[in-house]
């Protein structure tokens, strides 16, 4: 019998307990999460991982913002379709607005529900969740 194809999730947050309450959720489906704590990880992340289906970025990071790795994807022909979902703390609208402009396809302000952000991973990267106890919103 054939394993299920994990989906490969990168996970951008300077919170490390953030991170790992991340990749626990998200590994009990089909997801498999690297971890990276600040902009410029991420973005070596991306370039030696290039199987990554989906990205998870805090705004707040050090060395580069998670908007300014989200305008660095939206760039680059390789990342320009990647689903990005987008974590803050600081939930002004300035954030949303910026993040929405540069193409981000969720912006979720902490804390966050570890559900929504499963179901919003799954629908973006086209996993079912029907009978796994998740809405989509």
């Amino acid at each position: 019998m054939l394993e299920q194809q994990r989906i490969h999730v990168l996970v951008a947050d300077d919170e490390p307990h953030i991170g790992r309450i991340i990749k626990m959720k998200l590994e009990q489906g089909p997801f498999n999460v690297t971890l990276a704590y600040d902009g410029r990880e991420a973005l070596e992340k991306m370039e030696s991982e290039p199987d990554i289906a989906l990205v998870v970025l805090d705004v707040m990071m050090p060395y580069m913002t998670g908007l300014d790795v989200l305008a660095r994807l939206r760039a680059d022909d390789r990342w320009r379709a990647v689903p990005c979902i987008v974590l803050t703390a600081a939930g002004q609208e300035q954030h949303h607005k910026q993040a929405m402009a540069l193409g981000a396809n969720e912006f979720l302000t902490k804390p966050f529900s570890p559900k929504k952000l499963y179901a919003r991973a799954a629908e973006l990267t086209g996993v079912p969740t029907e009978g796994m106890g998740v809405s989509e919103r």
